[in-house]
């Protein structure tokens, strides 16, 4: 087991009392009702009000820890395979067992279900957005604990693999340790923080720490820091000229979006696509669309710009990995930009909108008669086709 999975495990709790706490009263209060005037079979169906990509396999392996710690039968049968896009609405699962045991478990079955189908939405359209780019999963930092980055990890590690089989390089690796089971590694990607260029007083004494502890590690700078990502980039590149030549240097670009990459003003930004990529700034923006193309922090005219530096200065191998506030949106306006970046670093697969997530668990049968509240009848037509 690696270290994530024991992480993990320890993220899933299954003792009875850990669960009785964490669950709804009324569901604790349900189960003791069901107990005392006779327990009955019964079969939950679990979905979501919107699109996504199925994504079940903690709330599966979840149930399945509980079925062994309590020694009873939990059937769980899923209908969409992991990683396959589900309609809003559709079942993901349904899940059978004694109604007494069940009732209790509701909460915390939704809890793993939900948040991970909506981020492996998100992981997956961010990847066939740019199919060229290599994507770094950063959620940590935006996670609240571990149960929720795990989660994250899990999911974008699923939203990646649906791109991968459709021919998108994805995600290749998370941030830290203990999620980087989920992508086929056992270490955490990234080199420095800003925290450190900041220790060292300069871009170029950082790269140089950081060379001189790692040296058979690639080199992947970040340039923002003291703002002149253009002109700490080119100093790094000359410094480092092997490095460069043989593709084991990267810039990473993370300007705040206060302020303009170095040398950039709004109409400079225009310039720079009108150079590189006229089409895409010719047609109607949004004003969100037009941020991300030639506005503060890292837009498409400042990747363009990056490169348009380090190809006149003969420094065509040197990659650039960019970061801040890639979601969704961001990625589809890089890609009608053609930005030519090689690496994104982000956590912003993580929705937006919170209720999104919100998974959904009715009880459909009891003793395998159907039954269920008004309004859901749709939820039996999916299981009669079981």
């Amino acid at each position: 087991m690696t270290h994530g999975e024991k992480a993990g495990r320890g993220a899933g709790a299954v003792e009875r009392d850990v669960i009785a706490a964490r669950t709804d009263a009324y569901f604790n209060r349900t189960r003791a009702i069901v107990e005392h005037f006779g327990d009955r079979k019964v079969t939950y169906a679990v979905f979501l009000r919107r699109p996504v990509v199925s994504a079940p396999r903690l709330m599966v392996d979840w149930l399945r820890a509980v079925a062994t710690e309590r020694g009873i039968d939990i059937e769980c049968d899923l209908m969409f395979p992991e990683g396959t896009w589900v309609g809003a609405g559709e079942p993901l699962a349904y899940v059978t067992g004694s109604f007494a045991q069940l009732a209790v478990l509701e909460t915390l079955v939704l809890q793993r279900l939900g948040p991970a189908c909506v981020a492996a939405h998100n992981a997956y359209q961010m990847s066939m957005a740019l199919p060229h780019v290599r994507f770094m999963a950063m959620e940590a930092r935006h996670c609240a604990g571990f149960g929720m980055q795990e989660q994250m990890a899990y999911a974008a590690s699923v939203g990646s693999h649906a791109a991968q089989k459709e021919g998108a390089l994805g995600f290749i690796g998370s941030a830290n340790d203990a999620t980087a089971h989920y992508f086929g590694t056992t270490k955490g990607l990234g080199t420095m923080p800003h925290a450190l260029v900041g220790y060292a007083g300069s871009t170029l004494r950082a790269a140089g720490m950081f060379h001189e502890v790692y040296p058979e590690m690639d080199l992947v700078v970040l340039v923002d820091y003291f703002g002149r990502e253009v002109t700490d980039a080119l100093e790094v590149c000359r410094h480092f000229p092997d490095l460069a030549a043989t593709g084991r240097l990267a810039v990473r670009l993370d300007t705040h979006g206060g302020r303009f990459l170095e040398g950039l003003d709004p109409q400079s930004s225009y310039d720079v696509l009108e150079r590189h990529t006229p089409g895409s700034i010719r047609r109607y923006r949004s004003d969100k669309e037009l941020r991300y193309l030639v506005g503060t922090g890292v837009s498409a005219a400042a990747i363009w710009r990056m490169r348009e530096a380090l190809d006149d200065a003969g420094f065509a191998h040197v990659r650039i990995i960019a970061s801040s506030g890639f979601s969704v949106e961001k990625c589809l306006s890089m890609a009608d930009a053609h930005a030519p970046v090689d690496v994104i670093g982000t956590g912003s697969f993580i929705p937006d909108h919170w209720s999104e997530t919100y998974a959904t668990a009715d009880i459909v049968a009891y003793d395998d008669v159907p039954r269920v509240k008004a309004g859901r009848e749709f939820l039996l037509r999916h299981m009669r086709n079981r």
